[in-house]
């Protein structure tokens, strides 16, 4: 059986142009409707357009991000890179784990609890300390504070200072210089750590790589430093000296007090003229002329200071009521102080 399609030769096939109300304007409607067509298309490309956008956006903000993140990485490996070698750099954990060189933030010590541990860290380090003060090439000390990290503090800084003080105190000027010369090199990587908020021990190899090719204005500024802290090495030693002289003149004036409480020598050296010559030559019978020639009320005045320095001594095993002999170990002058150990000569005299 075969089929025929001869019937569909004919067939009227008709679009939505064709089927139209004989009281609609037909081209009018047409129009309308390819124009409605084409605004619909032109606000699905405006949403397409303000949606492509937006993506375009969230991509450009994705990948700033992950430029951002790529830089702070690579600085912080470049910081890894230059920490000391100690169990946390040299070996790594089975968890992921990223470690910062970052100095924590420690409470402020009191004076007594930064005393304590000054005392206690110079007690176990003065050696090495010393040693390190004395290096004089740049390499040298960097080789020397990379065997001993621990020496890289405060507390070094204020030993060197204090060794400084102490050579020039024995006039060992050359040694101070030295002291002193690293002294601010210790004190230039604590600075250093300071402004890059890091553990001064992380970062004493940055400034010996920078010392070492300094451009004139840091060199300056190093040299500049280390004339200041000679300059108040000098005036604190000259300090420490008179504060010394001082305290051994207060002692030998204590010593010399008389049993009444005053210093022979500043008594010695308020009498009269006549007086201190008979003292000088030991001559009690001038003496006793002084006195005799002076107003009764000075006299007194004068005797009571002579007895109460020292300088007099009343003989009370006499039978008179005043007898006094001169203390010869506590005479002042021009310096004929008797030694203590000689025994005195004690020449006796009478007022009359």
């Amino acid at each position: 059986m075969s089929i025929d399609y001869s019937v569909w030769d004919h067939i009227y096939v008709s679009d939505d142009e064709d089927a139209t109300s004989p009281f609609v304007d037909t081209p009018s409607l047409f129009r309308m409707r390819h124009r409605v067509k084409r605004m619909k298309e032109g606000e699905e490309e405006e949403e397409r357009e303000d949606e492509l956008k937006k993506v375009q956006a969230e991509v450009k903000k994705l990948e700033g991000d992950e430029k951002s993140f790529r830089r702070f990485l690579e600085e912080h490996r470049r910081d890894e890179k230059k920490l000391p070698w100690n169990v946390d750099t040299i070996s790594r954990e089975g968890f992921s784990k990223s470690i910062l060189n970052i100095q924590p933030e420690d409470r402020e010590e009191n004076q007594q609890e930064k005393l304590k541990k000054h005392t206690t860290f110079v007690e176990k380090y003065a050696k090495e300390i010393k040693h390190f003060g004395m290096l004089r090439r740049w390499d040298d000390s960097q080789t020397y504070l990379s065997d001993n990290p621990h020496l890289v503090c405060e507390e070094s800084a204020n030993y060197l200072v204090v060794l400084c003080i102490d050579f020039e105190i024995d006039e060992k000027h050359a040694l101070m210089e030295q002291i002193a010369h690293q002294a601010i090199v210790m004190q230039f990587i604590l600075d250093l750590a300071r402004t890059l908020k890091v553990d001064p021990r992380g970062c004493f190899r940055q400034f010996f790589s920078k010392i070492k090719t300094a451009d004139k204005p840091y060199q300056d500024a190093f040299d500049r430093e280390l004339d200041l802290l000679k300059q108040r090495v000098r005036r604190c030693a000259q300090a420490r000296m008179e504060s010394a002289m001082k305290e051994l003149e207060e002692e030998e004036r204590q010593k010399r007090l008389g049993p009444g409480g005053l210093d022979p020598m500043e008594v010695y050296n308020s009498l009269p003229k006549e007086m201190q010559r008979s003292f000088d030559e030991k001559n009690i019978e001038m003496l006793q002329d002084v006195m005799d020639k002076l107003d009764p009320e000075e006299g007194r005045y004068h005797l009571k200071r002579c007895i109460d320095s020292g300088l007099w001594v009343p003989d009370f095993d006499s039978e008179d009521d005043e007898k006094p002999v001169i203390n010869e170990g506590t005479q002042g002058g021009e310096g004929h102080e008797v030694a203590e150990d000689a025994p005195p000569d004690r020449s006796k005299g009478q007022r009359s």
